[in-house]
C-alpha cells in the first residue's frame, strides 16, 4: 500500500435520502475555494471497474442476489477504487471526500442483512489494508423521512436497496447509531433533518475543526 498519510480521507455516511450527495458537493466547493486539492468520489463507483459493479449490485432486477455475494461485491469495488483512485490521491496530499465507505457495508450488509458486523468488517479489512477514514460525517435522518425524500426526488436513481422494507432501513439506521457511539473520535453525527443550509454549515464546521482551518 502507498504511503497515504499526506492526505486526509473524509467520508460521508447515512441512510437513503440523507443528503450526502448535496453536502459532499458543497464541501468540495468550499475546500477548493480554500486552496485544498480535493478528490470527490463515491462508493460503489468512482472508477470504471467499480462503476460496473455498482450497476450490478444496485440493479433492482437482481432481487435474488445473496447477501454474502452483495457484501463481497461491495468489498471488491472498494478495493479497486482504493488502489486506483483513493490511495494515489492521498499520497499526493489531497483531501478525499468519499460518499460512503466501510461503515455502509457494516450497516447495510452486516446489520440490516444479518451477516454480522464483525464478519463484514473482516471481509473489508482484507480489501482496505487497515486504511479507515480520518473523519466520517454521519448524516442522521429518520428512515421514513429519508425514503420519502427520495420518492420526491425525480432526478435521484431508484436502486435495489430502495425496494427494501421499512424494517431494513430502520436496522441500517440503528447500526449507524451504534457505530457512532463506538467510534466517537472518527464519526461525527449531523442532524440531517435540519434545513439544508444548516446541515451544510454543520458539516463544514466539523471539517474545519478537523483540518484546523479558519472559517
Amino acid at each position: 500500500m502507498q504511503d497515504t498519510s499526506k492526505g486526509k480521507f473524509i467520508t460521508l455516511e447515512g441512510g437513503e435520502g440523507s443528503g450526502k450527495s448535496t453536502v459532499i458537493a458543497a464541501l468540495e466547493q468550499w475546500l477548493q475555494e480554500d486552496g485544498f486539492k480535493v478528490l470527490k468520489t463515491r462508493e460503489p463507483g468512482g472508477i470504471p471497474i467499480a462503476e460496473k459493479i455498482r450497476s450490478l449490485v444496485l440493479d433492482p432486477e437482481y432481487s435474488e442476489m445473496d447477501a454474502r455475494t452483495e457484501a463481497l461485491l461491495y468489498a471488491a469495488a472498494r478495493r479497486q477504487h482504493l488502489v486506483e483512485r483513493v490511495f494515489p490521491a492521498l499520497a499526493e496530499g489531497a483531501v478525499v471526500l468519499c460518499d460512503r465507505f466501510v461503515d455502509s457495508s457494516l450497516a447495510y450488509q452486516g446489520a440490516a442483512r444479518g451477516l454480522g458486523i464483525d464478519e463484514v468488517a473482516a471481509v473489508n479489512e482484507f480489501a482496505i489494508e487497515g486504511r479507515m477514514p480520518d473523519l466520517t460525517l454521519l448524516l442522521d435522518v429518520d428512515p421514513e423521512e429519508g425514503i420519502a425524500r427520495i420518492q420526491r426526488a425525480e432526478e435521484r436513481e431508484w436502486n435495489r436497496l430502495d425496494n427494501e422494507a421499512a424494517r431494513f432501513h430502520t436496522r441500517v439506521h440503528e447500526a449507524y447509531m451504534t457505530l457512532a457511539e463506538k467510534y466517537p473520535a472518527r464519526i461525527k453525527k449531523i442532524d440531517a433533518e435540519k434545513p439544508l443550509e444548516e446541515v451544510i454549515k454543520d458539516c463544514t464546521e466539523k471539517v474545519q475543526a478537523y483540518l484546523n482551518v479558519k472559517s
